[in-house]
């Protein structure tokens, strides 16, 4: 494979997710502090995504794999996705706004396994050629985010702009630029339980990754809360400039995959996802104390134990996955638990968020006042309650092998 190849796919990583960074993180933001939504709303329009991430196996496994060349069909995605996203400028509705987020979804979701695919099919050497193609996502995030913040848009709609201009970016980039990619499964039989890899079920026979998928999913709740509601907390506590200082959680995750293999080699599973939720605990204990003056150094750690956060539980949690799952079973594996968390977790995790802070918000002479600390510390006490079950249940000895 060409280094053309490689530049064009990694350019194809960075729009992807510059697309998704740069109306993901404020979206809350907008919808509380200027569509003026309750903590319901918010969290129900959030969830749209974790209710995408459960429609995309289907549309991956059933379009994009058996009749349509990958980037014919990502420039479709990408065009009715901007469609969308200018749509979302000009209604203030909670239906108008979640039927245009879900549509929006609907198009992105499917497109971040379509891009996996198309690279993991172009590329030598999946395992040595992907994590720097990949890279260049996180890069794009970052760009993004930073951009937002610098231009302190993130209580209005020029972030949907911004998201619409990049997928009409993407719609040309994917016609005149992408390598042909055909479906891989033509004329193949297609069934509901191979598409959502239910046959991953017969692995939870094991006691130990039973416990696991369970507190995978749990996990994702807390998570959510992070999500959904940093960036509209950061901005209603007056951090200048929160979407850009959130981007220091993207640089210390690439930090963090780098130092990965040590930590295999030194550290078993159970003693690694122990340290994620731990700081998952610290970082919720960090965001309830902390505040936009003295207290600031508080946030910055807060983000900064993101690569924590997020590797050592769900990127950890994934390589397990593959390990534990029998060689013809580690696609639907990988499937089953991107399912349970992305999609039925993370959509727990909208609802019970925005629940939590209409819970601890209060209403005088019209105006909404959050108890932040209270939402924070309920984060918290969930991620030890977590924490918890993995101690006490999730019995393994073993190591994630770095190397297959």
């Amino acid at each position: 494979m060409g280094s053309l190849v490689k530049t064009r796919l990694g350019l194809m990583m960075f729009l992807e997710y510059a697309i998704w960074g740069s109306w993901y993180v404020t979206l809350n933001t907008y919808l509380t502090s200027t569509l003026h939504f309750t903590g319901t709303q918010a969290g129900a329009a959030f969830g749209t995504t974790a209710l995408a991430a459960l429609v995309a196996p289907f549309f991956v496994g059933l379009v994009a794999d058996r009749f349509f060349a990958t980037e014919r069909v990502l420039a479709v995605l990408y065009a009715l996705g901007a469609l969308c996203m200018l749509g979302l400028m000009h209604v203030t509705s909670f239906v108008s706004v979640y039927g245009l987020l879900l549509a929006f979804c609907l198009c992105f979701f499917p497109s971040i396994a379509l891009t996996n695919s198309i690279t993991m099919q172009q590329v030598v050497d999946p395992g040595r050629d992907f994590p720097p193609i990949r890279t260049m996502g996180t890069l794009g995030w970052i760009a993004i985010n930073l951009m937002v913040g610098a231009m302190r848009i993130e209580a209005d709609t020029t972030p949907f702009l911004l998201a619409a201009g990049l997928c009409g970016t993407m719609c040309i980039f994917s016609l005149v630029a992408l390598p042909h990619t055909p479906p891989r499964a033509r004329g193949q039989r297609v069934t509901v339980r191979s598409i959502l890899g239910l046959d991953a079920l017969a692995m939870m026979k094991d006691r130990a990754y039973l416990i696991f998928v369970i507190a995978s999913v749990l996990a994702c709740i807390p998570l959510t809360f992070y999500y959904s509601f940093t960036n509209a907390y950061f901005n209603d506590v007056g951090v200048v400039n929160a979407a850009g200082k959130m981007t220091l959680g993207q640089m210390s995750e690439v930090v963090m995959l780098m130092a990965m293999p040590f930590v295999f080699r030194v550290l078993s599973v159970r003693n690694i996802l122990v340290l994620g939720l731990g700081a998952w605990v610290l970082r919720y204990g960090l965001l309830a104390h902390g505040n936009a003056g003295t207290g600031m150094w508080m946030f910055y750690l807060a983000i900064v134990l993101h690569g924590v956060c997020y590797d050592f539980f769900f990127v950890s949690g994934q390589l397990y996955t593959d390990q534990e799952a029998p060689a013809h079973m580690r696609n639907t594996a990988q499937g089953f638990i991107t399912l349970a968390t992305y999609g039925a977790g993370m959509l727990i995790g909208s609802f019970l968020s925005g629940y939590a802070l209409d819970y601890f918000s209060t209403t005088i002479d019209g105006v909404v006042s959050h108890d932040w600390p209270a939402f924070w510390l309920t984060s918290a006490a969930g991620s030890f309650a977590i924490l918890l079950l993995v101690l006490l249940f999730f019995r393994t000895s073993k190591k994630i092998i770095a190397a297959r």
